[in-house]
């Protein structure tokens, strides 16, 4: 027996995706990029949580109003297609039966499956919904859902770059704990990430685990040449 298996929280992992990979880079980023200027872990802790708390804040209310204006938009040309039913009603039918045209249907039955459709207009118009301008109707909870799901999933991604800085005094150690620590932790999520979305899991573990590295890097280079300089 087949058995179909489909992926249908592609939001959930979206948003997981958008704060875990930010909350593990740019803490990583701020906490590399201090541990080349300060001598002082406190520093470093007082700094990378404040830093968390701002970014999952700022995160989770890009997600909130992200998730907001995919619903009023939604409401938007629903209402729209509502109106033209109405004031266009043979417009409106070219036009489904051009979405059917263009699998190959015959023209009658075209009409027949129109008239059909037309009876009811909810169903009438969340067909034209999905099959005309592509859009499906998002959960009302959807924004609320989303900013919860972000900040939380930047607060947990942001302080694993910061354990080690909790626990040890000395910055340099910390810094290459929390380095290892942080790398692993880029690796196995963009493993899980890319076995989840179907995408060539060890390819997209790298490819995480690489940019978060850069974007570490990158930091702990421009903080230490101000340090020198």
């Amino acid at each position: 027996m087949h058995e179909e298996k489909h992926f249908e929280s592609s939001d959930l992992v979206r948003d997981i995706v958008i704060g875990m990979a930010d909350g593990l880079t740019v803490p990583f980023a701020l906490a590399a990029g201090l541990s080349g200027a300060v001598d002082s872990t406190h520093i470093i802790v007082t700094a990378g949580i404040a830093e968390i708390a701002a970014g999952s804040i700022a995160m989770g209310l890009g997600g909130y109003l992200s998730g907001r204006t995919e619903l009023e938009h939604y409401k938007s040309e629903e209402a729209r297609e509502y109106y033209e039913v109405d004031a266009f009603p043979e417009k409106e039918r070219a036009e489904v039966k051009e979405i059917f045209a263009h699998y190959g249907i015959a023209e009658d039955v075209q009409d027949r499956i129109v008239d059909e459709l037309s009876k009811d207009k909810r169903k009438y118009v969340d067909f034209m919904m999905r099959y005309e301008l592509g859009l499906e109707q998002p959960s009302a909870n959807r924004a609320r859902n989303s900013a919860l799901t972000i900040g939380a999933s930047y607060i947990a991604g942001g302080l694993i770059p910061l354990l080690p800085y909790l626990i040890m005094s000395d910055v340099h150690m910390a810094l290459i704990v929390s380095v290892i620590v942080t790398l692993a932790a880029l690796l196995v999520f963009g493993y899980i990430k890319s076995r989840v979305t179907g995408q060539p899991p060890f390819k997209g573990a790298l490819n995480t685990m690489v940019i978060g590295a850069l974007a570490a890097g990158a930091a702990f280079g421009i903080a230490s040449l101000f340090q020198k300089a």
